[in-house]
């Protein structure tokens, strides 16, 4: 039996047992028991013996020995007074060996990101969908029949008023011009023989030469010959006319459509098909529609003084392309319906916006941004610290005078850039958590830090107010 045995079993004789904490390698408690140990050993189990000086021994024991050997003694103390002194020893030395670290300090408040509350001057907007249409729109028709000579236009390029569009065959309203202008000549002759007549006639009742019948015939006479003379000059300005017709002209500066017709079709006055049609694109109309209880809403918030009238009462309005760019030049809302659509309730808005480089086109859907008013006390919270429940209910988390974490349920209605305007739930001055939401909960006391809201985004303003008023 080795010595380290032979000391176990020692101490198990005389009453002591192993802590287990032996058993736990690497642990303080372990270390601690080891130095307890080899200190028992050394002297209390097994004393010293006495130094010699033997010069065959060599002076340092072997550098390789974790622990040295150690013999069991010749004759053990007292079992009671053994074991006393090594209970003694071993607390003595636990308390001596032991390096457990001090119980670490209680954690102070969390730190969490706030943005204080404050009234901003904020311009009420609207976006709203819509879609452009051209200002004016003229359908081209034939006023007469006839066949197509000749089209004098490029499909699709702008046109200017009264230039030629199509030219008709105009040899049969040629002719018609002729007669008619022979018919004026004859009634012209007709004119002159019975102012003739009725100079004479008037001349010789005086001295009874004629007849009062004849005379009054004579007058008669005269009155119709003026009349047919009447007619026969409005059939040749007819005449002139419809020959005119025969060169089909733009009514309206614009650019045109396609051509319905080919050069040879026959076409007849006043058809149902129109030849090809011309837009007025500059400027043009924006029409959009809104729901008649944000109709309501805004002059409700005009009339209670939380919105404030734009200059001159006009509503500026800006477009927002399908891809998402701005339309550089800004237009102004012209007209606002009067009455609510019974199908959708909504209330049509008609804007007009200059297009002088052709850009927009009839047909083309667009997000109208109307300016509406000011709202002098607007409320602004970064979207970061809006959370949103699974009902789409919006809520915050604020810090209180007490500096305690506090949920409020809030409404918003508008989207500024990066930040939300807020309808209800908040006031000037209250603190939102924008920053450390992971390390906190409703009831937990923190430490504020002031945090820089961050740039606003580059997006155009959308609300639910209207911009209908605003046209009145």
């Amino acid at each position: 039996m080795g010595p380290w045995r032979a000391h176990r079993a020692g101490l198990r004789r005389d009453g002591i047992k192993a802590p287990q904490a032996l058993r736990a390698r690497h642990s303080p408690e372990r270390q601690s028991l080891q130095c307890s140990s080899y200190f028992l050993r050394q002297n209390v189990l097994q004393p010293r013996p006495a130094r010699t000086h033997d010069t065959s021994a060599p002076r340092h024991p072997a550098r390789h020995h974790a622990v040295p050997p150690f013999l069991p003694p010749a004759a053990p103390p007292p079992p009671r007074r053994l074991a006393s002194a090594a209970l003694v020893g071993l607390a003595l030395l636990v308390g001596a060996c032991s390096d457990k670290a001090p119980p670490a300090a209680p954690k102070g408040p969390a730190e969490v990101g706030v943005v204080t509350l404050k009234p901003e001057r904020q311009t009420v907007t609207t976006e709203l969908p819509g879609r452009t249409s051209a200002y004016l729109i003229a359908e081209i028709r034939p006023q007469v029949g006839g066949i197509v000579q000749q089209r004098l236009f490029t499909e699709g390029a702008q046109v200017k008023a009264g230039q030629p569009l199509y030219q008709i065959d105009a040899a049969g309203y040629e002719v018609a011009l002729a007669s008619a202008q022979a018919s004026l000549a004859k009634a012209q002759a007709s004119v002159g023989t019975a102012e003739v007549n009725a100079r004479r006639n008037a001349e010789l009742v005086k001295i009874d030469a004629v007849s009062r019948q004849v005379y009054d015939d004579s007058q008669a006479a005269l009155v119709q010959a003026r009349s047919d003379l009447a007619v026969a000059s409005a059939a040749v300005d007819n005449a002139r006319i419809n020959l005119g017709y025969t060169r089909i002209k733009a009514p309206i500066a614009g650019r045109t459509a396609t051509s319905t017709v080919t050069p040879g079709a026959l076409v007849t006055a006043n058809q149902a098909t129109v030849l090809t049609t011309i837009s007025q694109l500059d400027p043009l109309y924006v029409d959009v529609t809104q729901s008649s209880t944000e109709v309501l809403r805004l002059k409700s918030d005009v009339a209670g003084g939380r919105i404030q009238k734009g200059g001159r009462g006009e509503a500026p309005i800006t477009l927002l392309l399908e891809d998402g760019t701005r339309y550089p030049h800004p237009g102004k809302l012209q007209f606002a319906g009067v009455s609510v659509n019974p199908g959708t309730g909504a209330v049509t808005l008609r804007a007009v916006v200059p297009n002088p480089d052709g850009l927009l086109m009839p047909g083309m859907y667009v997000r109208a941004v109307l300016e509406t008013g000011i709202n002098e006390q607007a409320l602004l919270v970064p979207q970061q610290g809006v959370n949103r429940d699974t009902a789409g209910n919006a809520s915050v988390l604020l810090v209180n005078a007490e500096s305690k974490i506090e949920r409020r349920k809030i409404a918003v209605d508008t989207a500024v850039g990066n930040r939300w305007q807020v309808s209800s739930g908040l006031a000037a001055g209250d603190r939102v958590v924008v920053d450390g939401f992971q390390r906190i909960k409703p009831g937990d006391a923190v430490k504020a830090t002031e945090v820089a809201p961050k740039p606003m985004a580059s997006t155009a303003p959308a609300s639910a107010a209207s911009a209908a008023s605003a046209a009145r």
